[in-house]
């Protein structure tokens, strides 16, 4: 009974189907049919005209969009739990030539104004410092806490207010709308956004994300960067065909929905033991050694969160059986 992680969830059925699909003869990189449809598909799901392409990981997404906003003598804004921080070893300095990752402080691993101000007020204003160029929050945090549309707008201003760029990491993209029951828009873009990085393999895909951007004056060099960085696949048109498979219908949506409702139900036997709300589809708990040891011979597989600590995720298929008992045995610790 694995809540390890929702990148080790199966493949969603509906994606194997378009991967199958695609397997003719097209041309070769980006230059397929699927491919050069993106930016129509995400332009009608945000509501607005968008540049769009595949990706084969969220690391690469958020380092490419991050190498498009930041020179490398410059600055990137983010928490100090954020996953460009702490998981991706290194990556935003390689991919970006040197920028540097400044860490801001702030509950439930989200920014806030006040904790981006803290970071920029002691700078000075001269050639040895490093003066930060971009923002990158995460959608839904590293805490599994959404980020509500009016402190998006909060920090997009603030963004536009200091000459800031501001990315959005959206590995989880799909379950922070689905609890906020809003449009995809409402929790990005309209809060002034200028690159998203949709993620698709923790939500049902196999080895696709995308990299949209909002501010396409951004979009412009992307491609280069892409290719450059050894990450233009020749057979680009099933990375596009997997995408496609998750925003048709909203299969996207409803397969975060899910794994949501099923987190909700592992807090709700929870009880004071939750770190932090459940908000997507994460769910943070304290417990001891001993009760980690205890959950583990029942045969449920989970990461220690900390001394005493435990992290557990719930995927688009988690299984209803095995969701009910993990609650229960919470509950009977």
């Amino acid at each position: 009974m694995q809540f390890l992680s929702d990148n080790a969830a199966a493949v969603h059925p509906a994606v194997w189907a378009a991967m199958q699909a695609a397997d003719a003869p097209q041309p070769p990189y980006d230059n397929d049919a699927l491919s050069q449809s993106l930016d129509e598909a995400f332009s009608e799901l945000f509501g607005r005209k968008v540049s769009a392409l595949w990706i084969a990981s969220g690391t690469a997404a958020n380092c490419l969009a991050l190498a498009t906003m930041v020179p490398p003598h410059g600055g990137v804004i983010c928490h100090r739990d954020a996953h460009i921080e702490s998981d991706e070893c290194g990556a935003p300095g390689f991919f970006t030539h040197g920028a540097k990752l400044m860490l801001a402080e702030s509950e439930n691993a989200k920014l806030t104004p006040q904790a981006i101000m803290d970071v920029i007020g002691p700078i000075r204003r001269d050639v040895h410092r490093v003066w930060p160029h971009a923002l990158s929050i995460t959608q839904a945090s590293e805490a599994g806490c959404v980020y509500r549309p009016d402190e998006v707008g909060a920090i997009g201003a603030l963004a536009r207010e200091q000459g800031l760029k501001l990315h959005m990491d959206g590995a989880r993209f799909a379950n922070a709308v689905a609890f906020l029951g809003c449009s995809p828009a409402a929790a990005s873009c309209d809060g002034g956004v200028d690159a998203l990085s949709f993620g698709c393999v923790k939500n049902g895909a196999m080895s696709a994300e995308a990299l949209v951007y909002f501010d396409e004056a951004l979009a412009a060099d992307v491609k280069f960067r892409r290719k450059r960085a050894g990450h233009l696949q020749s057979k680009g048109r099933f990375l596009a065909a997997q995408v496609l498979a998750m925003l048709k219908g909203d299969l996207w949506l409803q397969n975060a929905r899910a794994a949501n409702a099923a987190a909700a139900d592992i807090a709700s036997g929870a009880k004071d033991r939750l770190l932090y709300p459940v908000e997507a589809n994460e769910v943070f708990l304290r417990l001891s050694a001993i009760e980690r040891d205890a959950l583990r011979a029942q045969g449920f597989g989970f990461y220690d969160w900390g001394e005493d600590g435990a992290r557990f995720v719930t995927a688009w298929n988690a299984d209803a059986g095995d969701v009910g008992k993990l609650s229960r045995a919470l509950a009977a610790l």
